[in-house]
């Protein structure tokens, strides 16, 4: 459970973007990402890449995952307003902070020394990567930047704050919704506070399931920008405490464009697995959910959902739910998978051209999970909600070679100490990179382009020795269904650490990447964007 970025946004919204990496730093905080890159990216920075014609690789044919499982929601209502549920809500403060986060903690494998000559032969082209990236040119700033929520938000709510602040948030039509561990609001589009701080459990009040109305963590919040609805959701968290206890997703769906609105609130069960991390996806008929389950005794694996799109933004109280699960204690499944998958969440006009939802991941042979080389993993998602006889299949379609990375960080004492900080000589006060456990980070960016398909993610990586930096990738469909990589790139244009990430594309095919900066001695942790022209 950890920072779930999104530009379709950086910290603030950003709504131009121009030559050369630019920058917005704070001694505070860095705080929210996410603002969707529908608006026209005009001369974008160079990133290193590389272009690749690429053939792929097949997987698997077979369905390497237990499911499809289809059930309906355990609990549906309608909410009031959500201003009125605000107004109605008194939260005590002083209250207990939810179950910390051991779930988590039970994945960080011990990392196994790496070979010093590998390394060295890793790195060689790294100085010559650097120096091509050195020249740039200037970028204003954004058009819009104000400040978000922070851990002082969970202070003034609860009388405490929280590790980590795992924030996240999308622009839509008229508003920016932002929520973090443990609280959310919501924004007008020039930064007016119109709604919170106010914790998250205050959206399900009166919820029938109440392991929905606690302040959770991990939440997302999406905008279906075809439907203008808003998607917000959390976990529950109550069967960390008592074993026999079902987890759930909560899920609300906005009634209207109009996030201070009611809400179509459901309630989806996992079962007795967590469904830690998750990620949400808006793709053609479903809203697709990724996560990383852990059973109550040894059982992990990474989960793969699809909620009834339509249904719910009608408001069906029986709009169903598929599940499968890939087994993460099977060796041979291990690798495909690490400790995370990104579903794809759409961009642009109108929807994609088949149901077919590529579901991505990337492998490292330098991790501990058992990977031979370094790849991007495609699985295919398929969900026809036939009315009589609904179907669903999830199959590894295609494995794509990418260039040499490392995602091994040296962290230290713990894989979660990592970037140093201004002033900060302890190292178990170090930031956490998040690069290990092979896994990109969110978003997996679709759009339909003319002729093609395109995704565009990233991860964080070490470009060299001790320098943390971002690996990003475009893979592109064809209409025929081969996916290639058609190019990747890792920006780290100096010594300043780069890292949690997320990148986005315009119709035109300009990237934008934002992601987080720090290093051990003037650069405080903040925000940086940079671009990619698709002419460069």
């Amino acid at each position: 459970m950890r920072l779930h970025t999104s530009p379709k946004g950086l910290a603030s919204t950003l709504l131009w973007f121009r030559r050369q990496e630019g920058e917005f730093m704070s001694r505070a905080k860095p705080s929210v990402r996410s603002v969707r890159p529908a608006l026209v990216l005009t001369a974008l920075a160079t990133l290193v890449v590389t272009l690749t014609a690429g053939t792929t690789q097949a997987g698997p044919s077979a369905a390497l995952a237990s499911g499809p499982v289809f059930t309906e929601p355990a609990a549906f209502d309608v909410s009031p307003p959500l201003t009125q549920l605000v107004s109605a809500t008194a939260r005590v403060r002083g209250k207990s902070a939810p179950t910390d986060s051991v779930y988590d903690a039970d994945r960080d494998l011990s990392v196994e020394a790496e070979s010093k000559a590998r390394r060295a032969i890793s790195r060689l082209a790294a100085p010559q990567a650097a120096a091509s990236q050195a020249a740039a040119s200037a970028i204003p700033a954004p058009s819009v930047n104000f400040e978000g929520l922070s851990n002082q938000d969970n202070f003034n709510v609860f009388g405490f704050r929280v590790n980590p602040p795992d924030p996240v948030g999308d622009v839509g039509r008229n508003h920016y919704v932002e929520m973090i561990n443990l609280v959310f609001g919501v924004y007008s589009k020039t930064g007016t506070l119109l709604l919170g701080p106010v914790d998250t459990g205050t959206l399900w009040t009166g919820f029938p399931i109440e392991d929905c109305t606690d302040p959770s963590r991990d939440p997302i919040v999406v905008y279906d920008q075809t439907a203008d609805r808003w998607l917000l959701t959390q976990f529950t968290t109550r069967g960390l405490d008592d074993p026999t206890l079902p987890f759930y997703n909560c899920v609300a769906i906005s009634q209207t464009g109009d996030p201070t609105g009611a809400y179509y609130r459901y309630a989806f069960s996992t079962g007795l697995n967590f469904p830690d991390y998750p990620k949400y996806g808006v793709y053609g008929n479903s809203y697709i959910i990724t996560d990383r389950q852990f059973g109550p005794t040894v059982e992990y694996g990474i989960g793969v959902h699809a909620l009834e799109r339509a249904q719910m933004i009608k408001g069906n109280p029986n709009a169903r739910y598929v599940s499968f699960f890939i087994d993460g204690n099977d060796p041979s499944l291990l690798p495909l998978v690490g400790d995370g998958l990104l579903p794809p969440d759409m961009d642009g006009p109108g929807n994609p051209r088949s149901n077919i939802a590529p579901i991505v991941g990337t492998q490292d042979d330098d991790y501990v999970y058992g990977a031979t080389s370094d790849a991007l993993n495609v699985w295919e998602l398929n969900v026809k909600w036939a009315r009589r006889n609904p179907q669903a299949t999830l199959v590894f379609k295609v494995q794509l070679p990418v260039n040499e990375f490392d995602s091994n960080f040296p962290c230290a004492p713990t894989a979660r100490d990592c970037l140093p900080q201004p002033g900060i000589v302890d190292p178990a006060q170090y930031l956490d990179i998040l690069s290990y456990r092979q896994r990109p980070t969110w978003r997996l960016a679709y759009r339909k382009m003319q002729g093609y398909e395109t995704l565009v993610t990233n991860q964080s990586v070490e470009v060299r020795p001790g320098i943390a930096g971002v690996r990003w990738y475009e893979i592109r469909r064809t209409l025929s269904e081969t996916y290639t990589v058609h190019q990747q790139g890792d920006y780290s244009p100096d010594n300043v650490h780069r890292w949690m990430g997320s990148i986005a594309m315009d119709r035109r095919g300009n990237a934008a990447l934002g992601y987080s900066v720090v290093d051990g001695t003037s650069v405080y942790p903040g925000i940086r964007y940079a671009g990619r022209l698709a002419t460069d």
